[in-house]
């Protein structure tokens, strides 16, 4: 399969912009006294919508399709569910590798950060270890999502576009999970804000680094695997880490509206945007 060097940059670039949106979780995390739980629980449940929807409905079938092209229709189909559950296992085990306390699923909210001097002063260096480990964690987790979003950026602009909006909005709360322990424990704002900035660059350099290990021996079967190893990693993505942090702020039917106006807009998008896009 052949991709134009405006391809392949258009990609980099919806993944870099993607990743450091953990940025604006920063910025959020600096400007604001108290977490707006309603549109958290909205905007991860319509991430999660559009995750799901678009795995399912969209990136399933398409490496279906392109599996079918390169062997026989029983043989793609097995082909595309196993890589679809290899995304989900690679994805998972990358989860259970980082340490409990560093985990970015457990996402804390702005308020938090509100501790007296005495706190402060004793709990500065658990606080930077803390916060380390959480951008190294994200910086972990940010590698499948970067090669997710570039190589569906590849397959389709729209659906590039659908998966890096969904992918920013839960970069949000992972850039105040990394920034507040570090902001607390060194009094610094920039050093906070660098940290969770640098730990959403993962993405772009997952991007690359999967792009340039199958640029070489990219054929209608690889790119079907990773493609469908990609929805995988959506929908692990969705129920593991943006439902339950969504849920977290005790929103359930706000968060099942977010999900279902997800679905539908990415719905109504792909009617509407065209194929070429």
């Amino acid at each position: 399969m052949d991709f134009s060097t405006g391809d392949i940059l258009f990609a980099f670039l919806l993944t870099l912009g993607a990743g450091l949106s953990t940025g604006i979780g920063s910025a959020l995390a600096f400007f604001t006294k108290k977490t707006n739980e309603t549109f958290l629980s909205v905007a991860l449940g319509f991430s999660a919508g559009v995750m799901l929807y678009l795995s399912f409905v969209e990136i399933f079938p398409e490496a279906l399709e392109s599996l079918g092209e390169a062997t026989s229709g029983s043989n793609a189909y097995i082909i595309t569910t196993a890589a679809f559950f290899g995304g989900i296992g690679i994805t998972a085990i990358i989860d259970r590798l980082v340490p409990d306390v560093a985990n970015p699923h457990e996402i804390r909210a702005v308020e938090d950060l509100q501790e007296s001097d005495e706190d402060l002063e004793r709990k500065s260096k658990s606080l930077m270890r803390m916060g380390v480990f959480t951008a190294l964690a994200i910086a972990l987790h940010n590698l499948p999502e970067g090669l997710a979003t570039f190589m569906a950026a590849l397959e389709s602009r729209a659906l590039g576009v659908s998966i890096a909006i969904a992918i920013a909005i839960h970069n949000i709360p992972e850039g105040i999970a990394v920034s507040m322990p570090i902001y607390y424990a060194t009094g610094s704002r920039l050093k906070a804000f660098v940290y969770s900035f640098l730990s959403g660059l993962a993405e772009p350099i997952g991007a690359l680094i999967g792009f340039f290990i199958l640029y070489t021996f990219i054929t209608d079967m690889t790119f079907g695997i990773v493609f469908a190893a990609v929805g995988g990693i959506m929908v692990y993505i969705a129920v593991d880490e943006l439902l339950p942090t969504a849920e977290k702020f005790g929103k359930h039917h706000l968060v099942i509206y977010g999900l279902i106006a997800g679905m539908a807009v990415m719905a109504i998008s792909l009617i509407l945007l065209p194929a070429g896009f």
